[in-house]
């Protein structure tokens, strides 16, 4: 019988070892190369402080329906999206974590930030130097779908916002909006899918995506058929994780999960996102960068729109501003 309990005993520790020795996380579309980098420096960092070996598994898509899909069940240890809103939801909707998880970290939990910029064919053939410019006739614009896709909502909000930074009012906004998208030819789910359309496929005239993800195309390709545009004004689009607390409790990884969110505000993990053209948000670091960033004149998403919450439904739920205005 004391044999019996202890072999009971060892399964059980065996598989609580087990737990934390491989954690998810759950990412947006263009996040792949940046945690190719920062998951295997996690690794030995976690490896060198506590002598334990950690697997970091990763799950990749539209933010929204990244984050659907945790609601819906998928075992995320960790989340880190594009916007607060796709971490929001798994409060609302299934009260997975805190109301208050951006007050857990740093800079609104943020540890890092982009922006939406043009990338546009080598020698600028359209001329595209602003905002203005993508609602010629002619311009083909590419940018993934804002119902589904944190990178297309942030390229939407800052075109919206472009509008009444410059005086405009919502009229103005939504006039513009509606002829943006009489140029937009197709609409991929998520921001790989639509650089993809207009990298490989040959559509469009000009993509709206992050900044870092126009420097990875530009590295990949040489710079020899493409070139970046910045407008000028855009929006600042932040880069939030956060805890899943009840899948970590669950699985008992919490510990190993909060040291890898504590990580990205690590000198170590502030300089592997500079690298992949992230912005560091800790204050050391983004001091230290700061001259390998153009300076721009970027605006938040609360200034302009009240909230995400707010930008949420008045432009994207179901019957909002976008569905009116999107017509094919």
């Amino acid at each position: 019988m004391f044999k019996f309990i202890v072999v009971l005993a060892s399964l059980f520790f065996a598989s609580s070892v087990f737990a934390e020795t491989s954690i998810l996380n759950v990412s947006y579309d263009v996040s792949r190369e940046f945690y190719k980098d920062l998951n295997p420096a996690f690794v030995k960092y976690w490896k060198d402080k506590t002598g334990e070996t950690i697997t970091i598994k990763q799950s990749h898509g539209g933010s929204s329906k990244q984050a659907r899909s945790v609601i819906d069940g998928l075992q995320a240890d960790v989340i880190t999206m594009n916007q607060s809103l796709d971490i929001d939801i798994l409060h609302e909707r299934g009260k997975l974590i805190p109301k208050d998880w951006q007050k857990r970290l740093a800079s609104n939990s943020a540890p890092t930030a982009s922006t939406t910029v043009f990338l546009v064919r080598k020698g600028n053939p359209k001329n595209i130097r602003d905002w203005n410019d993508l609602v010629r006739p002619g311009v083909g614009i590419i940018l993934p779908n804002p119902k589904t896709s944190g990178n297309g909502r942030y390229s939407y909000l800052a075109a919206w916002g472009s509008v009444i930074k410059k005086g405009g009012s919502d009229a103005d906004a939504k006039d513009y909006i509606h002829r943006f998208f009489k140029n937009v030819p197709i609409l991929d789910a998520g921001g790989r899918g639509a650089t993809t359309s207009f990298v490989q496929r040959g559509i469009g005239d000009v993509l709206l995506t992050f900044e870092n993800e126009v420097s990875l195309i530009i590295n990949e390709l040489g710079g020899d058929q493409f070139e970046v545009v910045y407008p000028g004004i855009s929006v600042l689009a932040e880069n939030p994780i956060s805890l899943v607390d009840k899948v970590a409790d669950k699985r008992n990884s919490r510990k190993v999960s909060q040291a890898y969110l504590d990580f990205h505000y690590s000198d170590e993990a502030q300089a592997i996102a500079v690298k992949h053209s992230l912005r560091p948000r800790a204050e050391a670091a983004a001091d230290k960068y700061k001259d390998k960033f153009k300076p721009l004149t970027l605006f938040t998403i609360d200034e302009v729109f009240g909230s995400w919450a707010n930008a949420q439904k008045v432009h994207f739920a179901d019957g909002g501003v976008f569905d009116q205005i999107y017509v094919k």
